[in-house]
Formats: structure tokens, sequence, C-alpha cells
């Protein structure tokens, strides 16, 4: 039996044998050739455009790439990244399960943060965390209303950009992450949370035990694009001077006057990172999705 686009072999069983071919997959070469005259036009214009360039200095690329300078950088990006993504992750959680609570107080208090945190550009949000020591000139502990005080130091050495800077991106990750928490959570259906409560669970015991173990499925996934999406973002905190990757490669090109060189270093560098988590984040999805 043949048709236009497949072919197979063999016998079926039956009264009569009916032979069968391989089957043969239909070749598109409409498609194969527009295939290849993408990669030849993406091919021609890093050729022409950066390679051929003679307003880029290779030399200049070459010499910095792997300068201690911009390793350090790397390094304070690496840590400001996953900083900030742990305590994102811990606050996420928290709010979305403010906004599954009972309470309306509750509720609307989850709801006020996240349409805050949300609604600012981070940009906006990481200069205002940066010069919060310019109208919060220190920070006490102790009893309010007295003059009962255990620590007090000055915002200013407290408030380093280091330190703004993860304030700053765990506020807004954690408000883009909670909605990610919060539809995991939902997707856990309700008969799981009628059958711990007839075991005897608490709502808490439920939610440890029953609820988040179910729902990690739905959650990690879009966690890995929110890691890849913190580390684009940290890029952001050279505004305030945060001593990572795009900040040293900045104040290099401020000297050297080689702007396109160090911008082309920070590249290399941020399409590194982001292709070893995306790998790893592959990885993870198959790993997760098989259970």
């Amino acid at each position: 039996m043949t048709s236009d686009s497949t072919a197979v072999t063999g016998t079926v069983a039956g009264p009569t044998s009916i032979p069968i071919k391989d089957v043969v997959k239909v070749k598109h070469y409409g498609r194969t050739a527009f295939a290849i005259f993408l990669i030849l036009i993406v091919v021609a214009i890093a050729y022409y455009g950066f390679a051929k360039n003679p307003n880029i200095d290779w030399h200049v690329v070459w010499e910095f790439l792997f300068a201690s300078s911009i390793l350090e950088g790397l390094k304070t990006t690496v840590e400001i990244t996953l900083i900030a993504m742990i305590f994102s992750v811990i606050g996420a959680l928290i709010v979305a399960l403010m906004r599954m609570s009972e309470s309306l107080i509750i509720r609307l208090v989850a709801a006020g943060y996240i349409f805050i945190f949300r609604g600012i550009p981070i940009i906006l949000l990481l200069i205002f965390v940066g010069n919060l020591g310019l109208f919060v000139r220190h920070v006490t502990l102790g009893i309010p209303f007295t003059h009962v005080i255990w620590y007090q130091r000055p915002a200013a050495t407290l408030l380093t950009p280091f330190v703004a800077s993860i304030i700053g991106l765990t506020l807004a990750g954690s408000a883009y992450m909670s909605e990610v928490v919060r539809a995991g959570l939902l997707s856990v259906g309700r008969g799981q949370h009628e059958a711990a409560k007839s075991l005897g669970l608490t709502s808490l015991q439920t939610t440890r035990f029953v609820v988040l173990p179910s729902a990690l499925r739905v959650i990690i996934p879009p966690m890995g694009n929110e890691l890849i999406s913190m580390i684009k973002a940290s890029a952001i905190v050279s505004v305030i001077g945060g001593g990572d990757l795009l900040t040293i490669s900045q104040r290099i090109s401020g000297a050297n006057y080689r702007t396109i060189e160090m911008l082309i270093v920070a590249a290399f560098w941020y399409f590194t990172l982001i292709a070893v988590l995306s790998v790893g984040q592959h990885f993870l999805e198959r790993r997760t999705a098989e259970r």
C-alpha cells in the first residue's frame, strides 16, 4: 500500500497479505533552502558587522576578556543574582500564601505588595533603594517610643551598593515570582486538600507535606526563566555602582574610551552565564516532567 507522502514495508496479517514499505519522510526542500539562507545572513552580519568592522579593536576585547577586574565583576554579578534569587523565592512563597489566605486583610496586603513592586520599574526601584540614606539617617533596633536602643548604625554604611542591589532585586523578584508560586499552588486539586484534612493535618502541614511537593512540578520550570531574567536584571544595578560586571566594564571604558569593546566583553560573559543556566534548566525541566 502506498500514498503520496509515505510508504511502509512488511505484511499485514489477515486473509490476504498486504506488502508494506518503510516509512519515508517528506522532504521539504524550500524549508531547508530558507534555513541555509538565514544562516548565511547571520554569518554575513556577524563577519562584516563585527569581525571585520574597522571601528572595533578586537585586541582590546581579548585583553580584557579574562582580566581580573572583569572576572571580579562577574563574580559579583553571580553573587547578587543568587542571593537575590534565594530571598525572592522565599518572599514569593510567603506572599503567595498570603494571597491565598482566608483573611481579607492579609490578601489585600499581599495584593498591594505585588501591585507596588510589579508596577515600579526596576531601575527606579534600585535608584530609590540606593539613595535611602538620604532620608533614613540611621537604622535602629529597639523599643519604639522609648530610649531603649539595642543597635544603631548610619543607613549609609549599611546600605552599600551591593546590599541595595540585593534588596531592590529581591523586592521586584518576589513580587513577580509570587504569581508563579500562586499558580503552582492553585494547580493542586481541592481533593488533595480535603484528603489531608480528613487525615487530621493542619493547614500548615497540608501546605508543607501535600501541596508544595505537588506544586513543584508546575513552579520549577518558570523559576528557571525567572533566574535567567534575574541575571539580565542584575545589569541594571550599574546605575547605583553595584560593582557588577557591567559596572566594571563601564568604569574601564571610561578610562580607555573603548566603549563598544568593553560592552562586547560584558555581553560575552552574560551570554555564557545564560547559556549555562539554559542547559541546566533544560535538564531540570526534563527531570521534573519524568516524575
